[in-house]
């Protein structure tokens, strides 16, 4: 099962980064702009109309329930990205975001794999509507974090939690067979 989820998730994050290489080749980096609270809004209004949706079990607006994972997966790849540049030039070429966006997700990966091994692979049981509340009590704990200044008695950083939602949102994306879907 590993090898299947290894590849299942390097498949997700390819489709992920293909569409983060479109976008910053449309847009710039204007995310840069961002302080790291509001990359983290940006996801909870994601994360929030995707409960919305499973909710009421209907939507008005076109983007579909995938894309708002993929849009998780990628705001959370540029927070993890934005606190690690230490400049604070405003536009980057893709080719020297591309590497740092790499080492984002094969770190989150190594952590997903890690965690796998400890909890046998439970998220394949899971719900899709319960994984979306996870990535919102993520982003709850974040907000406090940020309100806190960064600071934690015993917690995982901001960084950590950021990782989470990608791998959850990663989950997501594989049981709503996102894959068979974006051929």
């Amino acid at each position: 099962m590993r090898d299947k989820t290894v590849s299942e998730y390097k498949q997700v994050i390819k489709e992920c980064k293909a569409l983060f290489e479109k976008k910053t080749k449309d847009y710039g980096t204007a995310w840069r702009i961002l302080r790291l609270p509001s990359i983290t809004d940006q996801i909870f209004i994601k994360a929030q109309r995707i409960r919305s949706i499973q909710e009421k079990k209907s939507q008005k607006v076109g983007d579909d329930v995938a894309s708002e994972f993929v849009g998780i997966i990628n705001y959370c790849i540029m927070a993890l990205i934005q606190m690690k540049l230490t400049d604070d030039r405003m536009e980057i070429d893709y080719e020297e975001l591309e590497p740092l966006y790499d080492q984002a997700a094969n770190d989150t990966m190594e952590l997903l794999m890690n965690k796998n091994h400890d909890y046998g692979e439970a998220w394949r049981e899971m719900r899709v509507s319960s994984i979306t509340d996870i990535i919102l009590m993520k982003l709850l704990r974040v907000k406090q974090i940020e309100d806190n200044e960064g600071a934690t008695l015993v917690s995982e950083g901001i960084d950590a939690n950021y990782q989470d939602m990608i791998n959850y949102s990663v989950f997501s994306l594989i049981k709503l067979n996102f894959l068979e879907n974006a051929k």
